[in-house]
């Protein structure tokens, strides 16, 4: 199979604990869990962030006052996918821990959520919208060499 082009910034904000994060993060790490979810090419701007940052984005772009796990900031989708995926690092630290999973294979799992929410994929339509996601999301990691994100 053959990967779509990937420009990646990958960014992390100054907070304590950052260097775990960015050890979880190689950037070729990033762009081959990028990649494999992406059906075009694309521009993507990964940022790892605070609870602060996470949570004043997620109040001011979907007005939820609180600090989620992924948002995905869309701008194109063809012919060149261009989006920002910003990540909160304490609720993926947070997260991983209460589902027994190592913070990379949660990074890992998130970046393809986001990626294919900047292709238009989304969960919040129907029941039937977020089958088929999770579907799609299980196929990728496990491709990736990681377990179903979804099992119990």
């Amino acid at each position: 199979m053959a990967l779509n082009q990937l420009s990646l910034s990958l960014q992390f904000a100054r907070f304590p604990g950052v260097e775990a994060h960015r050890a979880a993060l190689p950037r070729h790490a990033v762009v081959r869990w990028i990649r494999h979810a992406l059906s075009l090419d694309a521009e993507i701007t990964v940022r790892i962030v605070d609870a602060e940052e996470g949570q004043a984005l997620n109040r001011e772009y979907r007005h939820k006052d609180y600090a989620t796990n992924v948002l995905t900031f869309d701008y194109a989708q063809e012919p060149v996918v261009m989006a920002d995926l910003v990540l909160c690092a304490p609720v993926v630290e947070r997260e991983a821990r209460e589902q027994n999973k190592a913070l990379h294979e949660h990074y890992a799992h998130l970046l393809v959520h986001g990626t294919l929410h900047a292709q238009g994929w989304d969960h919040e339509t129907s029941a039937e919208d977020a089958d088929e996601m999770e579907a799609y999301e299980t196929a990728i990691m496990q491709e990736l060499g990681f377990a179903d994100p979804y099992a119990d």
